[in-house]
């Protein structure tokens, strides 16, 4: 977490879209990954993208999932299931579903990016997809519940505008007003070899777990009020800088492995 005072930076250039992933916030996951790369990983994805900046393919999931050739890919962006799971019950859970989800599809395209028998096209697919879901299963609301749909049948007010809690955290574009995604990723780029250890070494199920227990805490603050003012953005700042830290440091950690 960053300290009390750059947030406060943060906070004050940044306007309300903050609160959401979208294409800049993935792309700060992506900058934070690169710098953590290893030599070889950084080489073996160089081969694949070419002249594409890794970085920028962060949003590209998104840009192509109504498409034709990616029809059926949208359920790739989330993972839901009922909530008041301990996380044994959980992992359990989220191992048994059957669905097209975040976590079938992050499993698969990292297979995918290991076979050998995959052309060097599917392969890059495969990774501009592990690069966009491991940034979506950090952001809370994308781990929640299905009854909802991830919190967009939740109505909520922010500052006086009617909006829902998903969008109230992926709502769009981030917009930094002069702040680029490698700015942001410089200031937010600050982990300890402790926590690049221990995040890296965290199975998947424990980063949904994670989001998971973020999203219920998100329900119980709604359910007790749906109207929210100007204490919401510097509350749930540290969460959204932890979560994009996270996300950038596991994102270099699966690659390393998949390419070392």
């Amino acid at each position: 977490m960053l300290k009390k005072c750059v947030a406060l930076f943060c906070l004050s250039v940044l306007p309300f879209s903050l609160m959401a992933w979208g294409v800049q916030g993935h792309r700060v996951v992506a900058k934070i990954a690169e710098n953590h790369l290893s030599k070889k990983a950084k080489d073996q994805i160089t081969l694949l993208l070419g002249s594409e900046r890794f970085p920028l393919t962060a949003s590209w999931a998104d840009e192509v999932r109504n498409s034709p050739e990616f029809e059926g890919t949208g359920p790739w962006h989330f993972i839901n299931t009922p909530l008041g799971l301990p996380f044994d019950q959980y992992v359990g859970v989220v191992k048994e579903l059957k669905d097209p989800n975040a976590y079938i599809a992050l499993t698969q395209n990292l297979k995918d990016l290991k076979d050998p028998g995959k052309t060097k096209e599917q392969k890059l697919v495969a990774l501009k997809f592990v690069v966009h879901i491991v940034g979506d299963v950090h952001q809370p609301m994308h781990v929640s519940r299905a009854e909802d749909k991830g919190g967009n049948a939740i109505q909520v007010k922010y500052q006086g505008k009617d909006t829902n809690l998903h969008s109230l955290w992926d709502s769009g574009l981030l917009d930094y007003e002069g702040m680029t995604y490698s700015e942001l990723a410089v200031l937010l780029d600050k982990p300890t070899p402790l926590q690049v250890q221990q995040w890296q070494k965290d199975d998947i199920t424990k980063w949904l777990w994670e989001s998971y227990s973020i999203s219920q805490q998100l329900y119980a603050e709604t359910e007790k009020s749906a109207t929210f003012d100007y204490k919401y953005v510097p509350a749930h700042l540290p969460t959204v800088e932890d979560r994009l830290l996270q996300a950038g440091i596991r994102l270099a950690g699966v690659l390393n492995a998949v390419f070392g």
